[in-house]
């Protein structure tokens, strides 16, 4: 192992990242290179001295050791007195490196392990907790070989921008699925990965229904870049897990199947995580390229400009990342393309332990990583398992199977992924990936978003309030175009091929979910955040027999960076116009036509013109009552957009 010793690592490898936070309650995410004894301080505006002033205790901060200089720290605090807020709340991390012989004596601080994460003139990060939402930035899709930029620096630039004006800053920031994409890696990136595992001592594992034993093996095994579907045993029977998770199906109108790289170890999605939310780790790589055939090497030296400009951008996305509270939800690139799609894909996929794993693997790094930080409480059952696993790989350097086996069992029957935000207006996050509803006609057709019980869980959530924003990762009212070259693709029995998954493809989910809207204690402002299109548009929605109540608004932003093909879009956005126009008669066979949905336009856009396909970030300031008063898309570059609002119903009302 080329590990170095712990002495030479810097203490702190990622982080912190600010997650949860409340009146009460201040969550941070982070990980060290070696054990560390932390002391959290919190400042507030005009005084000298900490507000708090706490070493942190097992009670404060939960630890999981994942390599040989790998440990995670979620730092969970409860306070004896409220945070003030609409305020400023400077904090700051004091850490301790634990040695085996001895313990280092002197605290360092972020302006000395992490000065990036500081603003300018600044000693330390900030954040604020708003009585009321009245701004949010969201965003989703961020795909680090993309030749977009990044939309996390542009929050950075934000922030640089309302300088001491809180009132300037978005309240929180939302990502609504793909933070990463364990499905589709860039060459250099799965090098970079590779290195990081042996640089940290990732702890390995042992690997079942794979020509590979192990994950070392896999490492080394010459298949490993760019040919990853050559790894399963017996290409003839596994021809359904190669067409689903290395690019076996080709989709020439939505996405190109770049899955190749797909990642498939838990250290090679736990050194993702790494590398795409920090700078720190790629200092200590070697950016070498490892030897592949003319092909392959082209292809590697293509997208090693784009990832040289998003490494380039990483200290100013974490910056955004460590002054704003983050809460996340997965979507289907956070763990594989198409993830649960049908009934089918779920028993071709569960019932074979190669794929099973990967699937397993994917999602134990998002636990650790995103899931636990938007809600901590939901996790504490399963949290000894996985300090018990982490605990079996101490003395070897490698995961007990059964245990990992096991883990993976449970988190596939999960069912507390999702999770709500006692906020002002309430923020309701829902997984639309793992409680589906399943096609009992045909286990090869879409399942629906969510299954009967979590619809009904949703509406449980909503009844009674005001207002509320619900995090939807795919839009529940999308691009009736798109969604109907999707029904065509599934009618002909390759919903795989055009990623046929949205709100209305499965008629009981579309059903149960349209009468939520139309029942008469449903709150009166709905605001949907959604991503996962590649593209950023909005809608209003009212009901076509109650226009006053209630006011519906899907605002989707996609992607963070990541974009739709140009070509293609504009024609899509062209077409879509023309066929699904106020007067045509498709309008009628559509699931949503008692609803009346109006597109606003993009300010600076061509006349009629709906969707903005630019990477970046999106912004959306709300009253009193919750509405939104300005939608906003930011480039990731520069520039950007507000969507306005109709004027009247007319030839623009792409009413259904």
């Amino acid at each position: 192992m080329s590990e170095r010793s712990s002495q030479s690592l810097p203490p702190v490898l990622a982080g912190p990242i600010l997650r949860h936070t409340a009146v009460n309650r201040l969550t941070l995410w982070l990980v060290g290179s070696c054990a560390l004894t932390l002391r959290l301080r919190l400042y507030l505006p005009e005084s000298g001295e900490p507000w708090l002033d706490r070493v942190l205790t097992e009670k404060d901060v939960t630890r999981v050791r994942f390599g040989a200089s790998a440990y995670l720290y979620l730092i969970d605090l409860e306070t004896d007195d409220a945070l003030p807020v609409n305020t400023r709340i400077g904090y700051d991390l004091g850490v301790l490196a634990e040695t085996s012989d001895s313990r280092s004596s002197t605290e360092s601080w972020i302006r000395d392990w992490a000065p990036h994460l500081c603003l300018p003139d600044a000693d330390r990060p900030d954040f604020t907790l708003r009585e009321r939402l009245d701004r949010l930035a969201h965003g989703s899709c961020r795909r680090p070989h993309s030749t977009a930029a990044d939309g996390l620096v542009r929050v950075d630039e934000s922030l640089l921008e309302a300088q001491g004006d809180i009132a300037e800053r978005p309240a929180l920031l939302l990502m609504t699925g793909d933070q990463i994409y364990a499905d589709d890696v860039a060459g250099p990136m799965l090098r970079a990965i590779h290195q990081l595992i042996d640089h940290l001592g990732l702890y390995e594992e042992t690997l079942t229904g794979s020509s590979v034993s192990d994950s070392k093996t896999l490492r080394e095994n010459s298949d490993t870049y760019f040919h990853r579907e050559k790894l399963l045993p017996d290409v003839r029977s596994n021809e359904a897990l190669i067409e689903r998770f290395f690019g076996g199906v080709r989709k020439p109108v939505f996405t190109t199947a770049s899955a190749h790289n797909h990642l498939i170890s838990f250290s090679e999605v736990m050194a993702m995580y790494l590398l795409v939310w920090s700078p720190v780790c790629w200092e200590l790589l070697q950016q070498d390229q490892p030897e592949l055939n003319a092909e392959d090497a082209s292809a590697y030296q293509d997208q090693q400009a784009a990832i040289d400009e998003f490494v380039a951008g990483l200290p100013r996305a974490s910056r955004a990342l460590a002054h704003l509270p983050t809460y996340m939800i997965f979507d289907d690139h956070d763990v594989t393309d198409d993830w649960n799609l049908s009934a089918l894909w779920e028993a071709t996929t569960y019932d074979h332990p190669f794929s099973r794993r990967i699937v397993g693997n994917a999602l134990v790094a998002y636990l650790l990583c995103q899931g636990w930080g938007n809600n901590p409480d939901a996790f504490e059952d399963i949290m000894p398992a996985i300090k018990e696993l982490a605990g079996s790989a101490e003395q070897g350097g490698v995961l007990d199977q059964t245990g990992q086996d096991q883990l993976i069992d449970t988190l596939l029957q999960f069912q507390q992924w999702h999770y709500t935000l006692n906020t002002s207006p309430k923020i309701v996050v829902l997984d639309t990936r793992t409680r589906r509803w399943r096609s009992e006609l045909n286990r090869a057709r879409p399942s629906g978003l969510l299954d009967w019980e979590g619809l009904t869980e949703f509406q449980q959530d909503v009844m009674g309030e005001d207002a509320v924003i619900v995090v939807s990762p795919a839009p529940m009212f999308g691009v009736k175009l798109i969604e109907a070259i999707q029904s065509v693709f599934t009618f002909f029995g390759k919903p795989l091929v055009v990623d046929a998954e949205n709100w209305m493809a499965h008629r009981g989910a579309a059903s149960v979910l349209l009468n939520i809207f139309r029942h008469s204690r449903t709150p009166e402002t709905f605001v949907i955040l959604s991503g996962d299109v590649h593209y950023s548009f909005v809608y209003d929605v009212r009901l076509r027999h109650r226009p006053e109540r209630p006011r519906i608004w899907q605002i989707t932003s996609s992607g963070i960076k990541n974009e739709f093909p140009h070509t293609l879009m504009e024609w899509l956005d062209r077409l879509n116009r023309w066929l699904y126009a106020p007067w045509s008669p498709l309008n009628w066979f559509t699931k949503r036509r008692r609803m009346r949905v109006s597109p606003r336009l993009p300010e600076g856009r061509d006349a009629g013109e709906r969707l903005w396909n630019n990477a970046g970030i999106g912004i959306v300031e709300l009253d009193e009552t919750g509405a939104p008063t300005n939608i906003r898309q930011l480039n990731s570059r520069s520039g950007g957009t507000r969507f306005l609002k109709p004027e009247r119903h007319g030839p623009d009302d792409h009413s259904h």
